[in-house]
């Protein structure tokens, strides 16, 4: 049987929970249709050691506050999932977990969800899947060769798994750096950090409040037509968060220039060299996970889906919440997703 209301939110992580505290707040019906079994989004899935690279009070969504972590300047994953667990919670949003939308199709004046719990006709549809289920693994000579294990950032867990092992970590933004870290602070690993140019370290004082000022600034400075300040990309890659201070400091986070292609038993480099290894863990970042919104026709340049805002310039009945600033300044945040989220319901409110 279809099913039918205003709204469906595709995706219950912290992008999905911030629309419908907002479609909440505008008086119409919606549903949250999450993949997951559980609450907590892609944090349920975060390696051990992974903290916010803000305080509590500025890692929230709209109407609560999160609060803060005992012992803890920036809270672990762990306090995120026990927030936004809290905050489902708080505000009844009507959230189905273990409901996977495969497809979202024109259906006259409204659109329909093919969902694994059945379908949905709708007004409207906000999709806030974000990225973390669609990881990206590049294009490297000899990768299928190797007979080592191969990660990505999605299955990394803790330096347990690696312990006594030879470890190379691909990658130069955040989560390689976290990584690297994590693995060159434990002891038990002999890790290599290898990066395709040389990483740019932030300036230590520079947390998650001075990144989302600055992204903020930016898209600002965009809708006012000045001149591109560069945002986050003028300052840096990494964010010097305690751990990767401390690998730093000891000179654990020294990284080598890309390889030049995989062996069986490791990696070859440009000079000839080989350096053998049991492990890769590729931190090569994600993709929009879009799949759903195929049937659309919608996507455009470097697989985004072109955009008014939030809204899909293809496809007016459609926003997207929580992809990066292309969906919002800061919009893949915790305290960046409040704005284009409440943006979003009021387009909607607005359909006829």
């Amino acid at each position: 049987m279809t099913q039918r209301t205003d709204v469906v939110v595709v995706g219950g992580g912290q992008a999905g929970l911030a629309a419908g505290y907002h479609l909440r707040r505008r008086g119409l019906d919606f549903v949250i249709l999450d993949s997951d079994a559980a609450p907590g989004g892609s944090w349920q899935h975060m390696w051990d050691s992974l903290h916010l690279f803000s305080p509590a009070d500025h890692s929230s969504l709209p109407g609560r506050l999160m609060p803060a972590q005992a012992g803890e300047t920036y809270p672990d994953a762990g306090h995120v999932v026990e927030y936004l667990t809290d905050y489902e919670k708080r505000y009844d949003l009507p959230v189905q977990h273990g409901a996977r939308v495969g497809a979202v199709h024109r259906d006259g004046e409204r659109l329909l969800l093919e969902a694994d719990s059945g379908t949905w006709r709708a007004r409207a549809v906000i999709s806030a899947t974000g990225t973390w289920s669609r990881p990206f693994l590049p294009a490297v000579h000899g990768r299928g060769l190797f007979t080592g294990r191969q990660f990505h950032t999605v299955n990394y867990r803790s330096p347990a798994d690696f312990a006594g092992q030879r470890v190379i970590v691909v990658g130069g933004g955040n989560s390689g750096a976290q990584i690297t870290a994590d693995l060159a602070l434990d002891g038990s690993v002999h890790v290599t950090w290898v990066t395709q140019r040389p990483p740019r370290f932030l300036p230590d004082d520079i947390d998650g409040r001075a990144l989302f000022d600055v992204a903020t600034a930016r898209r600002r400075a965009l809708d006012a037509g000045l001149a591109d300040t560069g945002g986050l990309a003028s300052l840096g890659d990494i964010v010097a968060v305690p751990p990767v201070r401390a690998a730093r400091g000891a000179g654990l986070l020294t990284a080598k220039p890309m390889f030049s292609r995989l062996t069986a038993s490791g990696v070859r480099w440009d000079d000839g060299s080989h350096t053998g290894a049991d492990a890769i863990v590729w931190c090569t970042g994600f993709r929009p996970a879009l799949s759903h919104l195929a049937p659309l026709n919608l996507r455009g340049p470097r697989g985004h889906i072109p955009t008014d805002g939030t809204r899909a310039l293809g496809e007016p009945r459609l926003h997207l919440l929580g992809y990066g600033d292309w969906t919002g300044p800061a919009s893949a945040t915790l305290i960046g997703v409040g704005r284009p989220a409440h943006d979003a319901a009021r387009e909607i409110a607005q359909l006829k």
